[in-house]
């Protein structure tokens, strides 16, 4: 998995796991069974595990709409190419230098859900960002960015949704769901591998929905009792704290690290090198305890400009 080059998927979100995705599957035992993922995000992870059977979850059912749209064949890469290029030569041409177009979509977005819609609004949003209010609307500000959709972007999200495609097996062989993830770990068997992505603890979230200790106590209760095979992605430490939940609850079970840095986020902390951790309940001897791999560095140039 190494030198595989990652699939990118065509949602877009702040926190994506593109440079973690050969670490996670360098640990990542090959099951007989499932790949299952109770939180699965931009769908990063699932579309390079290279399983031919899979359980796909997630509380924002804007994800799980646009994924099983594909799935179906309601949404295509010539449609999608089609869409983007009708809305990104509004969006070069509206008032208040695209804002005016961008603050349309979102308005629609909002009343009708579109899933095309929505790749616009995770592509054209502030800093990477996917954030909703209370009644599921969507409250991210635009990039300022009029000419966002310039036919090379264009040609890179069409070609992104017709790569993830191919990869997405028919029903029943991969399976979406929108609900909690409370439902979905039971469905593992001892064959399935589950891998956990949830919101982070104790920083900055721009998921669906929030995430307490109580979310993260009722994980660890179903993860510790699961048969499956599993790998939880959290945070383990940064130069400001440690993450408490490793010593209250992770900290039984093998627990391997990296140094990661996020380029974009809310606020300082969330935009400095964060050390990574994966938690699994299997035998990680065959990767190093911490770094596997070639060690990331922090651009000095972006570093600066954080510190400043």
């Amino acid at each position: 998995m190494t030198n595989k080059k990652v699939i990118v998927p065509p949602i877009k979100s702040q926190g994506i796991k593109t440079k973690l995705v050969p670490w996670i599957m360098e640990l990542a035992p090959k099951a007989e069974g499932k790949w299952i993922e109770p939180f699965l995000g931009t769908g990063v992870v699932a579309f390079n595990s290279g399983y031919e059977k899979a359980i796909l979850n997630d509380t924002n059912p804007h994800i799980i709409t646009f994924y099983k749209g594909i799935q179906q064949g309601e949404i295509t890469a010539p449609l999608m190419r089609h869409y983007l290029e009708q809305e990104g030569e509004l969006l070069s041409k509206a008032g208040d230098n695209g804002y005016d177009h961008y603050r349309k979509v979102r308005a629609r977005f909002n009343q009708e859900f579109s899933p095309y819609d929505f790749i616009f609004l995770s592509r054209a949003g502030f800093n990477g960002m996917m954030r909703f209010g209370k009644k599921g609307n969507w409250n991210i500000p635009f990039c300022k960015k009029p000419d966002r959709f310039a036919q090379a972007y264009t040609t890179k999200i069409t070609n992104q949704v017709s790569t993830v495609s191919k990869i997405i097996q028919p029903e029943p062989n991969w399976i979406f769901h929108n609900k909690s993830f409370s439902e979905i770990i039971p469905l593992a068997t001892e064959q399935d591998i589950i891998y956990c992505d949830p919101p982070y603890y104790g920083r900055y979230v721009d998921y669906y929905n929030g995430w307490t200790e109580q979310d993260e106590r009722l994980l660890f209760n179903l993860l510790s009792e699961t048969k499956a095979k599993f790998i939880l992605s959290t945070w383990h430490h940064n130069d400001w704290r440690e993450n408490e939940m490793i010593a209250k609850f992770w900290s039984k079970f093998n627990i391997v690290t990296k140094d990661h840095f996020y380029h974009s986020g809310g606020n300082i902390e969330n935009r400095r090198t964060i050390v990574e951790a994966l938690v699994c309940n299997f035998n990680a001897d065959n990767i190093q305890d911490h770094n596997h791999g070639q060690k990331e560095k922090v651009p000095s140039a972006q570093l600066s400009l954080e510190l400043t």
